[in-house]
């Protein structure tokens, strides 16, 4: 008899182990949904008019407002931003279960704003195309969702409100109006689901093999000991539902975040408000500057979690579908140039390795030197092998004091690459966009 009840406590244990994992080859929980409506969806109903990362909160909601005219939508003011802005929540659905979404809580990140206006666009759509879906999702649930949480943030897109405060670093202190905001209606509709919608960095690679995150997860820990209660339990099963879906969507370019505590940040504290809340982190892909496919991808995972909280197919969810990706690893650099010399004036050329960082990475634009040296264990998303050329930089890269001269890290770089040391030889490459002179 103590042998059973030893053998079962640890069969107890292991099923409830939060670090037990199997290989994914026996991942074998299907999502019932929606990769295939998520596409057509974020297809059809996509919002024209905000068509880059870079929009204003008057552009938005100019886009936005007359959806609010739609039967089953509604949109209310739920604060002001510190420049006096309202803060708009658009709500679509009756159902017993509350969801609430928010995104831009940094102003420069806007991937998941652009995701959640083309849901609202098809909330308030009367087209017949996954109308059945629709109306299971009104429903079942009551989505609330804040399309942009900072909007003196986007004005300039830049990550902090007008004070240059982080949002999400006040989820302890409300100090600001905008965290006040997110924290009241969190009280008043009192949520049983969350999403904290976030663009990562774009250089980020995933685990050991080094692929750039299109996407990051994390059920967001709600203490130091990032313990799992029955919240953040829940939180994993429904990042385990998108993992499902867009592993087939994104291969190789899904990650888990990091889930280090942090006591000031609205994910983690709403795990401690008792929402079970997802951080999406949106990456980058190669060829979507202003992030158009993860604009879809988002649009998948945010309906895929709906339908299975609406159907409840979440509890059967493989928790391990979520902790079986890997975590977000090192950054890379954008761009490695390998193998060429450095040419200065009135110098010897120096043999180096030159790494760039683009100010703008997603689109690729104003690189700057980042390093110089021997660089041969540097990651990059991208190598420029130009092994036995010279890299003349142009005059506005360099400093001049009394005939000797410095390269400058802290300016756009112009770099021709030509055939000999001599700046009149013919140019095989350029970093940048004039010619170095």
């Amino acid at each position: 008899m103590r042998l059973t009840k030893l053998i079962v406590a640890a069969m107890i244990i292991s099923a409830c182990a939060p670090s037990a994992r199997r290989s994914t080859d026996r991942l074998t929980w299907t999502p019932r949904c929606c990769l295939a409506e998520g596409k057509a969806i974020a297809e059809k109903h996509r919002v024209s008019a905000i068509a880059s990362r870079r929009f204003t909160h008057a552009e938005l909601w100019a886009a936005l407002r007359p959806f609010g005219q739609a039967p089953g939508l509604t949109i209310t003011d739920v604060g002001r931003s510190i420049q006096g802005r309202p803060i708009h929540a658009v709500t679509f659905g009756t159902g017993p279960v509350t969801v609430l979404l928010w995104s831009q809580m940094h102003g420069d990140e806007s991937t998941a704003t652009m995701s959640l206006a083309d849901l609202i666009s098809w909330f308030a759509s009367p087209a017949p195309e996954h109308a059945a879906l629709r109306s299971a999702l009104a429903a079942k649930l009551k989505i609330v969702m804040i399309p942009m949480l900072n909007p003196d943030g986007a004005e300039l897109f830049q990550r902090e409100n007008a004070v240059g405060v982080d949002v999400n670093r006040d989820a302890r202190n409300l100090s600001t109006p905008e965290a006040r905001a997110l924290k009241s209606l969190q009280e008043s509709i009192k949520p049983a689901f969350g999403f904290n919608l976030h663009d990562q960095n774009a250089r980020t690679l995933t685990g050991n093999n080094g692929n750039q995150v299109a996407i990051a997860l994390l059920a967001p820990a709600p203490d130091e000991d990032r313990t799992y209660g029955p919240t953040r339990t829940t939180a994993r099963l429904v990042a385990a539902v998108i993992a499902s879906v867009l592993r087939a969507e994104i291969p190789g370019r899904l990650a888990k975040y990091n889930d280090a505590h942090e006591p000031r940040a609205f994910g983690d504290l709403m795990q401690q408000w008792g929402t079970s809340t997802v951080l999406i982190e949106s990456g980058a892909m190669r060829d979507d500057p202003e992030k158009q496919k993860l604009r879809a991808v988002n649009v998948i995972a945010i309906l895929s979690a709906l339908n299975a909280m609406a159907d409840g197919s979440w509890r059967t969810a493989d928790p391990d579908a979520y902790e079986s990706i890997p975590t977000n690893s090192r950054s890379a650099v954008d761009l490695l140039v390998r193998g060429a010399s450095i040419v200065l004036p009135g110098a010897e050329p120096i043999r180096v390795d030159v790494a760039l960082n683009y100010e703008e990475p997603v689109a690729r634009r104003e690189p700057r030197v980042r390093e110089v040296g021997d660089l041969a264990r540097v990651i990059a998303l991208d190598t420029l092998d130009v092994s036995g050329r010279f890299l003349h930089p142009a005059a506005s890269m360099l400093t001049d004091r009394n005939g000797l001269w410095w390269i400058r890290f802290d300016t756009t770089a112009v770099i021709a690459i030509r055939r000999s040391r001599n700046p009149a030889s013919e140019i095989v490459h350029m970093i940048g966009d004039q010619v170095a002179r």
